[in-house]
């Protein structure tokens, strides 16, 4: 009986079209834009100036707070500027722009394919590497990796879980980086377990993907204490929460921390930074991103620099379809429009989605028939109907007594509801309009 999580769940169509698609490294852009926000938390603040020489690798940002994280170049060349630029949010958000010269990295890189197995370094160097290296948490959250390496004290690490399950449909990076990396990933894997001091780690790859479960427990079975547990195919699995009530069977309490289960959630892409950043000095500049979409001439995986426009990426799987509907920054089911297709490309990037009309053409939204079907789906037992018909009244201190803020936006309500109510928009909403009244309260404190 293959295991997955407790509450709610849905299955789309998963459409991997570029499942099984080699890793292209993309060509290096002439202008590279890299935002300064790429993480949760306070953006990075710049340390370099207008005219400023770089290489590949060097830091041109530093963390801004305890939550924040470092940027780095991923080019070489000339600082043009420092300015803002609509990100994949549609907001202008602030970044540094850099003309490219040559492709020049840092001499501290080690760019051979070497593996390196042992780690020498302490827990406390390993967590100091990872922050130099500006590594976050590449499943799309982004939240700096080294906070999540230091727990506060009232809570202890017992296990390392690796979210492996890809399961947003259309998206195939982390499956392909495991076809490719499976060693690099599982020295990752160990290094993120000597950083927590926990001696086992599961690797959760949901049952679509069995080439992918089959290489990864070939290589772990010479790796003390790694295990890799195949997943039913239900989305969502990769959350955070799901994933851990999947592997372990414990749920994470309302408004309570991930840890408090004991559990420390990477996701694959992480591992494999994480190995580059401590055996190889490589700081976090470039990552696999999908291209990907029904009309798309060759939906591809792409290692790309931070910084790549997304028209690049596109076009160099045969450039925007005529039949474009929309195009989605991620998946189909927690991704967002982008407004433009000049967007730069970030270390949250997994995916560049492009829809056709037909599928990015919404039903129109009729009354809630209360059929409960959003209910049934939800992963984190709320009410999405309630919340969607509170955040439409803005009825905001009944959404916080509701636990909007427990909302995950998987987006599951929206994907089953029969009316087409637009309800993780109105979740989102809420939820944003919540977590500003609950910061505004603190503050006063």
């Amino acid at each position: 009986m293959l295991k997955t999580f407790s509450i709610g769940g849905v299955h789309p169509h998963e459409n991997k079209l570029s499942a099984h698609q080699p890793i292209i490294t993309a060509e290096v852009p002439a202008k590279a834009v890299i935002l300064l926000g790429q993480h949760i938390g306070a953006p990075a603040k710049p340390v370099v100036a207008k005219g400023d020489m770089v290489k590949v690798g060097t830091k041109i940002a530093e963390p801004a707070g305890f939550v924040s994280a470092a940027i780095h170049s991923s080019v070489s060349g000339k600082v043009a500027k420092i300015d803002t630029v609509v990100d994949a949010s549609g907001y202008a958000k602030p970044a540094i722009f850099i003309d490219v010269e040559g492709d020049e990295w840092e001499e501290t890189i080690d760019r051979s394919k070497t593996l390196v197995k042992e780690c020498e370094y302490s827990a406390e160097e390993i967590v100091k590497k990872i922050a130099d290296a500006g590594i976050v948490g590449l499943g799309g959250a982004c939240f700096p990796t080294q906070v999540k390496l230091c727990p506060p004290p009232s809570f202890k690490a017992e296990c390392v879980i690796i979210n492996a399950v890809e399961c947003e449909p259309y998206l195939t990076a982390d499956h392909q980086l495991m076809l490719e990396h499976a060693e690099e990933v599982m020295v990752g894997v160990s290094i993120l377990m000597k950083a927590v001091k926990v001696n086992k780690a599961f690797i959760g790859i949901e049952n679509n993907k069995p080439d992918a479960i089959e290489l990864m427990t070939k290589v772990a079975s010479s790796y003390a204490g790694i295990e890799v547990v195949p997943l039913k195919v239900k989305y969502p699995q990769g959350g955070e929460k799901q994933l851990i009530d999947a592997i372990t069977k414990r749920q994470v309490a309302s408004g309570a921390l991930p840890i408090s289960t004991g559990a420390v959630v990477q996701n694959v892409g992480t591992a494999f930074a994480v190995y580059e950043a401590v055996q190889k000095n490589k700081p976090l500049f470039e990552r696999v991103i999908t291209v990907t979409g029904k009309s798309v001439a060759k939906p591809s995986n792409f290692l790309a620099r931070i910084g790549t426009p997304m028209k690049q990426l596109i076009d160099a799987c045969g450039g925007l379809p005529e039949d474009t509907g929309k195009v989605i920054g991620g998946g189909p089911m927690m991704g967002k429009a982008l407004v433009n297709i000049e967007v730069p490309t970030a270390k949250g990037s997994s995916g560049i989605l492009i829809m056709n009309q037909k599928e990015a053409k919404r039903g129109e939204a009729q009354t809630c028939i209360r059929c409960a079907k959003c209910v049934s789906a939800c992963p984190m037992g709320l009410e999405p109907y309630l919340l969607g018909a509170l955040s439409e009244n803005g009825d905001f201190e009944t959404m916080e007594k509701e636990r909007i803020m427990d909302c995950i936006e998987c987006g599951s309500c929206q994907f089953t509801c029969p009316a087409n109510r637009p309800l993780l928009d109105y979740c989102r909403l809420g939820k944003g309009k919540v977590g500003a009244m609950i910061r505004a309260r603190q503050a006063k404190k």
